[in-house]
């Protein structure tokens, strides 16, 4: 131990900078710096406007996998065969 050094206060590396907050709206539309002069000309032709309102679907939307209709599944490769299965669990050590 040395008496002679000063015992000083752990200052931490990093700093927060506190709770974020973010905007309630969208920043207005501009084209990218460095796209090219051509396309940037022609950004506000081309912009769609930004609304916050979604339009309706006209198609179902499913939270969860299995309440999709079974024509997005894929059979074939839900069912693994037993020597796929020893083949994965042996880590293909199986295979020769």
């Amino acid at each position: 131990m040395h008496p002679s050094v000063k015992v000083l206060a752990h200052k931490p590396l990093i700093s927060f900078i506190g709770k974020r907050v973010w905007p309630a709206t969208a920043g207005p539309s501009h084209p990218h710096p460095a796209a090219p002069p051509e396309w940037q000309k022609s950004f506000f032709e081309k912009a769609v406007p930004h609304s916050s309102s979604r339009a309706p679907q006209d198609h179902a939307v499913f939270v969860e996998f299995w309440d999709a209709p079974a024509r997005f599944s894929k059979p074939s490769s839900r069912y693994l065969e037993q020597a796929e299965i020893d083949a994965i669990l042996s880590g293909g050590a199986s295979l020769r």
